[in-house]
């Protein structure tokens, strides 16, 4: 039996535009207008064809998205595809093959040390978010080489200017990350999530690397890192790390306006890098974590804040009468200056601050964990997440006490401080 027009038609579409994807650098899809020209067809003659290889599921058709010319998200309904190419008045679209017709034509060796490259190649969506174990980071994070910034809801890696110009580095190892982020299961365990297209990019061996860490339940994307990447709009809030060094920021503006010195010595205007949630929840990680927030916290007190106004030392009797002079602690010179400086109604939301500060100080000074008995416990993740919310709060209520000196009533303070849009989780 001869094949009809519309059949070889049909074919010859089916064919160009596999064809197309394939070739392309980023598996592009073929404008409309483009396959009109080259096969010398009206769009009109051809929507019935199309509509044709839609319904059979052959063909998938982009149309009315910002940028067509990639399979961003997951295809429309077949019935949605055909009703817009239908009433489409001209070929402003792209066309692409149908994960079906990919998984029964293309050569899976191709890329068969690419595994997130070969899913790209098979039809899935370039922002198809793909969940891993935290733990894959920590390669990065704990390498100086590599770049790596993130704020508990988004972030990116790279290899530094100096390292990726070097021969000493090897190649494979010369990767970035565009964009990462995070997303949570259904008993809020949190992981990485990264888009495939992002994914593709890496070498060989470090898509294998990630591969190995891939997890397979069910995730869904940070509601922040979803808004700002797949709807292009700004987020709603801030991290609850990010929001702790505004505090310390807002706080030390306040001191200045106030005619004092500031009273952290360092408001970390540069992130230090594992300030942020675990990545492997190991006691060795949280003991690691709770040195470096006292560091940021009661060390971080800067003692000339006090000066002029409660006494920086005290004299102790030793048994045999003489006389010790010892520096009096940065969390006990708060506490003298606060109860000097303010009559407080309720002393509760600061008796609380100074005890989140005095636990901070307790837990780095006695770990809980030895070193030589290192743990693996996904609890961890829970208890450095309540102690950070504790010492989130002490800052906020000495900014909110503070705020009560005339002088300082004039700082700005950021919104999402004020109206406390900050992710805890």
């Amino acid at each position: 039996m001869g094949t009809s027009p519309s059949e070889s038609l049909a074919a010859r579409v089916e064919g160009r535009v596999t064809a197309f994807y394939l070739e392309s650098t980023d598996f592009n899809g073929i404008p409309a207008r483009q396959l009109l020209r080259e096969l010398a067809v009206a769009h009109d003659d051809i929507k019935t064809t199309l509509c044709d290889l839609i319904a059979s599921e052959r063909v998938v058709a982009v149309i009315d998205v910002l940028n067509p010319h990639i399979r961003r998200l997951p295809d429309r309904p077949l019935d949605d595809q055909i009703r817009r190419v239908i009433a489409a008045y001209d070929a402003d679209y792209c066309l692409y093959p149908s994960r079906q017709v990919l998984e029964a034509t293309f050569d899976r060796s191709t890329f068969q040390d690419r595994p997130f490259t070969l899913e790209l190649a098979l039809g899935a969506p370039q922002l198809e978010p793909v969940f891993f174990d935290l733990s894959v980071l920590e390669v990065y994070r704990n390498d100086p080489r590599y770049h790596y910034e993130t704020n508990d809801i988004s972030g990116w890696l790279g290899v530094r200017d100096e390292h990726y110009l070097s021969d000493k580095m090897e190649e494979r190892d010369k990767i970035s990350l565009q964009d990462f982020g995070f997303g949570y299961s259904e008993d809020y365990d949190r992981a990485v999530a990264v888009y495939l297209r992002y994914l593709s990019d890496l070498s060989p061996e470090h898509q294998k690397i990630w591969n190995a860490r891939r997890l397979r339940g069910a995730y869904t994307l940070h509601p922040d890192h979803y808004r700002s990447t797949i709807l292009g709009e700004w987020p709603e809030r801030i991290s609850l790390f990010d929001a702790f060094i505004s505090e310390l920021q807002v706080i030390n503006e306040m001191a200045v306006k106030m005619g004092r010195p500031p009273m952290f010595r360092s408001d970390f205007v540069e992130r230090p890098r594992s300030f942020g949630f675990l990545v492997r929840p190991t006691s060795k990680e949280l003991d690691d974590f709770i040195h470096l927030l006292d560091k940021m916290l009661s060390e971080n007190l800067n003692r000339d804040f006090f000066v002029g106004e409660v006494p920086l030392e005290e004299e102790t009797e030793r048994a045999d009468g003489k006389i010790v002079v010892t520096q009096i602690g940065t969390i006990r010179l708060l506490g003298s200056w606060f109860t000097k400086r303010f009559r407080i109604p309720d002393p509760q939301p600061l008796e609380a601050a100074f005890s989140a500060m005095k636990k901070v100080r307790k837990l780095r000074q006695h770990p809980a964990h030895a070193v030589d008995d290192e743990k693996f416990d996904l609890q961890f993740f829970k208890e450095q997440r309540a102690l950070m919310m504790e010492a989130y709060e002490a800052v906020r209520t000495i900014r909110l006490c503070l705020a009560n000196d005339p002088a300082a009533k004039d700082v700005e303070v950021p919104e999402q401080l004020f109206k406390g849009k900050i992710w805890t989780m």
